[in-house]
């Protein structure tokens, strides 16, 4: 019965594919992987905000929203995210991963359209956002990532095609560090009548109007759209969050599997989600400071001849091309306490497998001069 799953992870085994669950390394490493990129984690007053909602509320909360795990805690912090995202609706979810799959699949439902809807989709968009769309069986329709002449020609093509049309796109892309052009994928939404679905989950707390996201700058009033993030990242917590038009939240609610039958978040995990959002728009010195460490760290790396793509924010790659290069490199950076991510194909397109660098507050400029020299040996 088992001989199929031996097969494909001894396969996986010959193409240094396989993955193992590594233990948390102690405190002499640096982390250059973590994506808690404010220090939110371990924020005291974020801890005291979970300590105070288990006691009020419990440990966990005993049901799907619809049944018993509505709790208090909820809506207020739903009411916060419409308010500071600009929308007129937000609603929770229990991760970025199952929002995105479960979210967008539903908005695609070829059975509520009456027909199949349209996908125009970045090529570098996260795993989850495919997924939902081979979920939905909507057509995919890719662009060249970040082109926007691109984008707008093959809406231009397909003009004459009555079906709805959806553009999806993260905000800030997780494995390249670069930023979408917001204001023109706002205005060829609105030109050509599309719905817009952004992905802000390493946007959230990093970027826009007291941090909270690049969609921020843009009046989404004047479009269909749905924006979505996560707590996990910037924030520090768990969970993921959707902003949105009052229809869609109520859609949602009545269509949306991984909502309705998914047990609600831990209200410890939404007392420390609420506080940290409440936190985020006092971190503008924090942010700041960290995107001036990251532009110098970008300089050096250029300067040394790395291929660091077009990253301009806090992630940044070092596209290597080669997996086992790739492979390499990490474990020598670990030898020396250096902790990186190794990101490879599928997730990354093929020949660009990369190391990516992910600052946060906690890295000094002593961490980043470290890291240089070492990456300079190795």
């Amino acid at each position: 019965m088992y001989k199929s799953y031996y097969k494909y992870l001894h396969e996986e085994k010959c193409k240094e594919k396989y993955r193992q669950l590594q233990l948390d390394l102690d405190k002499n490493h640096i982390d250059f992987s973590t994506n808690d990129y404010l220090g939110l984690s371990k924020s005291k007053a974020v801890l005291l905000a979970a300590q105070s909602a288990g006691k009020e509320f419990g440990v966990g909360a005993t049901g799907s929203r619809l049944l018993s795990g509505n709790k208090g805690l909820f809506q207020p912090f739903e009411n916060k995210i419409a308010q500071d995202k600009k929308t007129e609706a937000a609603l929770i979810f229990n991760s970025g991963f199952q929002a995105n799959i479960t979210v967008l699949s539903s908005l695609l439902d070829a059975s509520v359209w009456g027909s199949r809807p349209m996908v125009f989709f970045d090529k570098l968009n996260h795993a989850s956002l495919y997924q939902a769309v081979f979920l939905s069986h909507a057509e995919l329709i890719r662009y060249q990532h970040n082109d926007m002449d691109h984008l707008s020609k093959l809406l231009t093509k397909h003009k004459d095609d009555k079906r709805p049309k959806f553009i999806v796109t993260e905000t800030i892309f997780g494995m390249d560090g670069d930023i979408v052009p917001i204001d023109e994928i706002f205005t060829i939404s609105k030109e050509n009548e599309s719905f817009l679905y952004l992905d802000e989950a390493h946007a959230t707390g990093m970027i826009g109007h007291n941090g909270y996201g690049l969609s921020t700058h843009i009046n989404l009033s004047e479009i269909p759209h749905l924006v979505l993030g996560t707590f996990s990242k910037a924030l520090g917590c768990f969970g993921a969050y959707v902003a949105c038009a009052n229809i869609l939240k109520e859609y949602l609610i009545n269509k949306c599997p991984g909502f309705i039958y998914s047990t609600a978040l831990s209200p410890m995990v939404i007392g420390a989600a609420s506080k940290a959002w409440d936190l985020v728009r006092h971190y503008t010195t924090q942010r700041q400071n960290l995107y001036s460490k990251a532009k110098k760290l970008r300089a050096k790396l250029h300067h040394l001849g790395f291929n660091i793509g077009h990253s301009i924010t806090h992630i940044i790659p070092i596209i290597i091309g080669n997996e086992r290069h790739a492979i390499h490199l990490k474990e020598q950076l670990l030898k020396h306490r250096l902790v990186v991510s190794m990101v490879r194909p599928p997730t990354v397109p093929p020949g660009t497998s990369r190391l990516r660098i992910a600052l946060n507050t906690s890295h000094s400029d002593e961490d980043l001069n470290y890291l240089v020299e070492i990456l300079k040996q190795v």
